[in-house]
């Protein structure tokens, strides 16, 4: 493991105390629904969260935890899993740009534009000269994303090696999570240590944007953490309730005002 990640532990502070912590949890949520109404009320920003994390890190959970209390029509999730015929015949951010968030909107990345700087690195299928461009690439895009109204909040869980094998262990011996098993899981696992290298390059290369390394060995800190993240984005923003527009064609437009 790199010297950045030694320095964040994934069980977050000890010193936390659960039942307090969920309850605050839970105001936290309410405050995103507060924000998100604003925010597509407004529909002059974005917000696009990206998710980046090894298997098992919880990013499917996390997403349903974060905007529980928020419409489903206010946010957008994409997963990018390995490219298409299609993707693969257009730059590799082609697929990426196209899935980013309207103005008003949320949109999260289960995975993102950086897998293809970490799977190709790793195995070793794309020239080492052609990734290399691709940090650039990436901070040039993001910078892009930003300077037209889309906030881009990045979000590392940072999952212990001995948690994830467990977790995977329930995979494979719960029956309700045997869906959620694959075997390319385990193939992964045993590429640990090459793909904590690679995200210590992403890291220190794509942080024109910065990363959030958030521990997420236990699930209520992690949500504690990243829904706090997404809070001061959000305060940073300030979206706000737009004014009507014209009332000339309400009838009684005095009386709609009184408050009942």
């Amino acid at each position: 493991m790199g010297n950045l990640l030694k320095k964040h532990d994934p069980d977050g502070s000890g010193n936390l105390d659960k039942d307090k912590i969920e309850i605050e949890n839970e105001k936290l949520l309410l405050e995103i629904y507060e924000y998100s109404k604003k925010l597509i009320a407004e529909s002059k920003q974005s917000i696009l969260l990206v998710l980046q994390g090894m298997d098992a890190s919880g990013k499917d959970g996390l997403t349903r935890q974060l905007f529980q209390k928020s419409s489903a029509a206010w946010v957008n999730v994409h997963s990018f899993k390995k490219p298409t015929d299609e993707e693969y015949a257009h730059d590799f951010l082609w697929r990426i740009h196209s899935k980013t968030p309207r103005h008003g909107m949320i949109t999260v990345f289960n995975r993102s534009h950086y897998e293809d700087i970490l799977v190709p690195s790793v195995y070793g299928f794309i020239d080492k000269k052609i990734i290399d461009k691709r940090y650039k690439q990436i901070n040039n895009f993001e910078k892009h994303l930003e300077a037209n109204g889309t906030r881009v909040v990045k979000i590392y869980l940072n999952l212990s090696k001995d948690v994830q094998e467990r977790k995977l262990l329930e995979r494979v011996n719960t029956p309700e999570k045997h869906w959620k098993h694959s075997d390319g899981d385990w193939e992964t696992r045993e590429r640990w240590d090459d793909f904590m290298e690679v995200y210590e390059k992403i890291f220190e290369k794509c942080n024109d944007v910065p990363w959030h390394i958030v521990p997420c060995n236990r699930n209520w800190t992690k949500l504690h953490a990243v829904a706090n993240i997404l809070i001061d984005t959000f305060k940073e923003m300030d979206p706000k309730y737009p004014a009507l527009v014209s009332e000339k064609f309400v009838p009684n437009y005095e009386k709609a005002k009184i408050t009942y």
